[in-house]
């Protein structure tokens, strides 16, 4: 088996109800994070990891994504005709040269075991990314999937990127037990499916970064529909226990969780203030802005 993640897959079909009316027409993963949509933060996590083929399972109301990626000459003949340089540049350079999108439509909305496995005909026999842009990750030095496809390349085993959560909110993820907290990979002993605060094992939290083998795709197809009536990838994966290792690892960086609300809203804050243009103007509006609500 090939040490080299070169494929990730990002399941996109999600309806995003949690942000009605904004995901009515437009895809949650096309919310912006100051400048950039989150789908966008995703796919650049993967080229910075190395990985060049691009795999979108996407569903109805998601044409925003794939003309987010495509060329746009309309816009690039405008922005040239006014001289706009910096603007070109950024719009041509949404993806690097070498890297490929594959689009791949998911019919239902079985799930997110459903939506990897639809990735199967391109993804064939190679290990393989799982990137989830609701779950954006900032790590100035490497990025998530970068430490993942490292340690991948040492292990040739699954990964699942995790961390400690909020005891009381493990109903809202996937929760792993392992064999030591000795260090930041760890064997996977067990895996459950969002369970209650007083059947959690840990409190240790699978976020949206995966890198799965091959052997995945047998186990999600002889999966049946578990949690909310869907084929859970959780439960695919603790099937694949019984056969393979898989390690949990703690990465580093800070997590957001943007399918929620407050999530979004404080990715959106801490971003702008990394953002080079903006953060010293922002910075001094947030200062008068904390000083008015103190009085």
């Amino acid at each position: 088996m090939s040490k080299k993640i070169t494929k990730a897959v990002f399941p996109v079909a999600g309806m995003g109800t949690r942000f009605l009316p904004a995901t009515k027409a437009s895809p949650k993963e096309m919310l912006p994070i100051v400048d950039k949509p989150l789908i966008q933060y995703a796919v650049e996590e993967a080229v910075a990891a190395g990985i060049d083929t691009m795999i979108f399972v996407t569903g109805r109301n998601k044409r925003a994504i794939p003309d987010h990626f495509d060329k746009s000459y309309e816009l690039e003949n405008e922005l040239a005709a006014k001289g706009k340089t910096k603007e070109l540049e950024m719009i041509q350079n949404i993806i690097p040269p070498h890297v490929s999108c594959v689009f791949i439509r998911q019919s239902q909305a079985l799930g997110l075991g459903h939506a990897v496995l639809c990735a199967k005909p391109i993804v064939g026999n190679e290990p393989f990314a799982v990137i989830l842009a609701d779950d954006l990750v900032e790590d100035a030095e490497r990025g998530c999937m970068a430490q993942m496809t490292q340690l991948f390349a040492q292990q040739s085993c699954s990964i699942l990127g995790v961390e400690r959560v909020d005891p009381r909110e493990t109903d809202k993820y996937g929760i792993v037990q392992i064999e030591s907290n000795d260090t930041s990979a760890s064997k996977v002993t067990s895996i459950i499916e969002k369970p209650k605060p007083d059947a959690a094992p840990t409190n240790l939290a699978v976020i949206g970064r995966y890198i799965l083998t091959p052997a995945i795709f047998d186990k999600i197809e002889k999966t049946d529909k578990g949690a909310g009536g869907e084929i859970q990838l959780t439960d695919a994966i603790s099937e694949l226990l019984k056969d393979e290792k898989v390690l949990a690892y703690e990465f580093e960086g800070t997590r957001y969780d943007c399918g929620s609300k407050l999530g979004f809203l404080i990715a959106t804050v801490e971003h702008g203030l990394l953002h080079k243009d903006l953060k010293d103007d922002f910075l001094a509006y947030l200062k008068l802005l904390a000083k008015k609500h103190n009085k």
